[in-house]
């Protein structure tokens, strides 16, 4: 079975070993203090030394996802989103309904968290695909408005040893670029697409960044915290001593 991640080393190796990336610590201040400085006319970070942004190179090191291939891109509505999942999934969690779009987090963790010692192989792939569709949307390309994951990429995994011939780290970044685009609106609250990526991109690009105590914070990004401050003070302090 092909995998979604490149078999080649990347950064993401070394914090594999480290810790479960599952149970990464956001730190929203920090990334509050990052979309401050989002300009959406280039897609670029405007900081006083200069502009950058993350780039394919960055998806490639820190995610270990591949930037060539295939698009990800898929269709939006389906005759019979029933069929397709009880083909690919191996079940719906539609209950009768004519149509529906997308599928729970919730129906997904269970698809692949209760398998039984013998569960054949048709069932191993159907909880492969339901997975993947979990990570898909969950932690690479969340969308904070749904909680649902869309159809449209249970498809692209209909043929599992093909799921890395797409560009699925090109996918991730546009996801992250539009949700930075939208989040620099003062009256959003929230902010989706893949925060570990940011996150992980500022601290390794601007090492200096990881100084700042890191603040537990239950909810999301909140422009008024007081580590935010911080934050800006440092990337303008390193900027007048570069």
């Amino acid at each position: 079975m092909a995998s979604l991640i490149s078999k080649k080393s990347h950064i993401s190796d070394a914090v594999n070993n480290a810790y479960d990336p599952r149970h990464i610590v956001l730190r929203f201040h920090l990334i509050s203090a990052l979309v401050e400085r989002w300009r959406p006319e280039t897609y670029t970070f405007h900081f006083p030394c200069g502009e950058c942004t993350v780039t394919l190179e960055d998806v490639a090191l820190q995610l270990g996802l591949p930037i060539d291939g295939s698009p990800v891109t898929g269709i939006s509505t389906f005759t019979d989103p029933d069929a397709l999942c009880y083909q690919l999934l191996g079940d719906s969690p539609g209950n009768g309904e004519s149509y529906f779009s997308g599928v729970s987090f919730t129906w997904l963790k269970a698809k692949y968290g209760q398998l039984s010692a013998t569960a054949t192989e048709g069932e191993l792939m159907c909880a492969a695909r339901a997975y993947i569709m979990h990570i898909i949307r969950g932690e690479l390309m969340p969308d904070v408005s749904n909680d649902k994951v869309h159809l449209m990429y249970l498809p692209l995994l209909a043929d599992l040893s093909s799921v890395s011939s797409y560009s699925w780290g090109s996918a991730v970044l546009a996801v992250l670029y539009r949700e930075l685009c939208q989040a620099i609106d003062p009256k959003v609250r929230d902010i989706g697409g893949c925060l570990s990526l940011l996150q992980s991109w500022a601290l390794y690009r601007m090492p200096f960044l990881a100084l700042v105590r890191h603040q537990s914070w239950s909810g999301r990004p909140h422009r008024q915290s007081y580590n935010v401050p911080l934050y800006r003070l440092m990337i303008e302090q390193d900027a007048r001593m570069g």
